[in-house]
């Protein structure tokens, strides 16, 4: 196998991406469309991680600042390359990319029933933080 390449997404990906989270993430968000996709790559270019492995897409992680906090979702690896350390290839970048815009800590979506996150996370140092909990609302119809 070649070396792992690390990259920002383009929209000529999004396909690619959308297809590959149905195989490899768990869960979906009302977002996973291409909609959804294309108005982040548009707002924040470099959001969107990509690691490929010999030309094929291996991992995901979306990586977004809002200029106060560095938010992390998506973080996805191909089930037959799980443990090859794709997913801290990721992470190390978009925790680069988090250090380079200001970013002081960053938080992650992590479902909470997926046992295989949660190593992979706590692996990678996070924890969950117990005394917060996510609201959320849809927007529009």
């Amino acid at each position: 196998m070649n070396e792992l390449h690390i990259r920002a997404a383009t929209a000529a990906d999004l396909d690619a991406v959308l297809a590959f989270w149905k195989v490899a993430a768990e869960g979906t968000s009302i977002s996973d469309d291409r909609t959804g996709v294309e108005q982040l790559i548009a707002r924040d270019p470099e959001a969107l991680i990509l690691a490929e492995q010999d030309g094929e897409l291996v991992g995901t992680v979306i990586a977004g600042f809002d200029g106060w906090r560095c938010h992390l979702y998506r973080l996805a690896v191909h089930p037959e390359r799980r443990r090859q350390g794709v997913a801290s290839a990721l992470l190390a970048a978009a925790e680069e990319r988090f250090a380079a815009l200001g970013g002081r800590r960053a938080d992650a979506m992590v479902l909470r029933d997926n046992a295989t996150a949660h190593r992979a996370w706590s692996a990678a140092g996070y924890g969950p933080e117990e005394r917060w909990r996510r609201w959320v609302k849809p927007l529009g119809a």
